[in-house]
Order: structure tokens, then sequence, then C-alpha cells
């Protein structure tokens, strides 16, 4: 639960269809940006929100060990303690506006070397919705596959961008044998089974394991982690 330093802005994005996004931009206080992960939460009919817990504890850790932004938010209809966003969940439709908010403002905001990360339903918009928008690549963590389609995974395998999934041994919706399997038409996808770990990354093993992937991919020079940091900058 440790928070360190990071320059932490509450933001709103506004998407082409009107609506007002909540959400947060956590950057390095060095004013280096190595990396932005522009991150799309789980499920908000089950209880994801910008908040869930390694989203958190990403933007709490990487912009202070690794020069990582992390912009966080709710997508339509979607609540945590920063505020509500306008609208209603579509199922992963409609959230193809608020993906290309986020990454609009990200590079409005001149926000360098951007990838999306998604967890979960995260996963299925970054798929549906992600291929051809301003992103290096994508990170995929627990992808479900209930709603991305072959030709979403064809799209992205045509632009040759990097995908990365982290495919949980325990998964509770696919596991890493079938997602090998399903995956096929996504042509570059590194797929990285994590053994013991279950659909939602509980436990501290577990973030560390997710973020240090991360790390590795979009800000490679500073993996992995450090394990410890001066008692002075823990808030």
């Amino acid at each position: 639960m440790t928070v360190l330093p990071a320059d932490r802005e509450e933001i709103t994005l506004t998407t082409e269809d009107g609506l007002t996004l909540v959400g947060e931009l956590s950057l390095p206080r060095s004013g280096n940006v190595s990396a932005t992960l522009i991150t799309l939460h789980p499920l908000p009919t089950a209880g994801g929100f910008m908040d869930s817990h390694v989203f958190r504890k990403a933007a709490w850790r990487l912009p202070y060990l690794a020069d990582v932004a992390v912009l966080r938010f709710n997508t339509r209809g979607t609540s945590s303690p920063r505020g509500t966003s306008d609208g209603e969940f579509s199922e992963g439709v409609a959230e193809a506006a608020d993906v290309r908010a986020a990454v609009d403002f990200a590079v409005t905001r001149g926000l360098p070397n951007r990838w999306l990360v998604g967890w979960s339903f995260g996963t299925e918009l970054t798929l549906m919705h992600g291929a051809d928008l301003e992103v290096e690549g994508a990170i995929l963590l627990s992808p479900p596959l209930h709603r991305a389609k072959p030709e979403d995974m064809e799209r992205w395998a045509a632009t040759g961008k990097p995908v990365t999934a982290l495919v949980p041994e325990f998964d509770d919706f696919l596991r890493p044998d079938e997602a090998r399997e399903r995956f096929t038409s996504l042509s570059q996808l590194e797929l990285v089974p994590v053994e013991g770990a279950k659909h939602l990354w509980v436990g501290e093993k577990y973030v560390r394991v997710v973020l240090d992937a991360i790390t590795a991919r979009v800000a490679p020079d500073r993996a992995p982690l450090p394990d410890r940091v001066p008692q002075e900058d823990v808030a």
C-alpha cells in the first residue's frame, strides 16, 4: 500500500459523443517520461473501475520507480472515489469513444511512448478499439476473449505493433493453453503464462510480476523494478 512521490492530477476526458469521463494522471516528478500507460479497467458491472488494485498500485509506484506516466479513468457510467463518468455501460461498444478520448488526451498532452494496458474487460476494449490509435502497442492482463473477435486481432496483427498477454495459470475465463489457440490470428502476440496466478492478480507477489512485466516492455532500461526505496520517499 506504499504511495511513492509523483505529480498526480485529477483530469477529465471529453468523448466525441459529448460525455465527460473522470480520471487521474500520475507523472514522474523528474519531468522525464520514459513511457505512458493508458489503462483500461476491468468490467464495471463486476466491480471494475480506475482504482482496481493493479492499476492503482501502478499509479502509486511506476512514476517514481520507472519514470512511467500512468493515466487511469472510469469508462462511461463507472464510479469510483474520483467520481462517476457520464453515460451508461455499453458492453464495450460505445466505450470505443472512451478509449479514443484517453489516447487523444495523452497525445494532446505530449505524453510519449504510449501503451494501452487493459485488464479483463479492458483487454476487450484494447483489442476491439485500439489497433488504429496512436499507441506503440498493448499489454493485456487476464484477457477473457468474451467480446473481442478474430477480426479484431487480425487488425492488430496488420499493424505489427507489439502485443503482450499475461495469462494466469488459474484464470477463471481463459488459461494459457486455450489462449494460445484463440490468439492464433494475432501473429505477433507474446503470450506469458504466469504460474500460480488467478484472474484478479491478488497478492503482492502477482502485482510485482505484472508491474515488472509491464516495465520490461515499455521502459526496459528501468526493469526489473527495485523492491526497496529510501524511507523518506514513502508517503
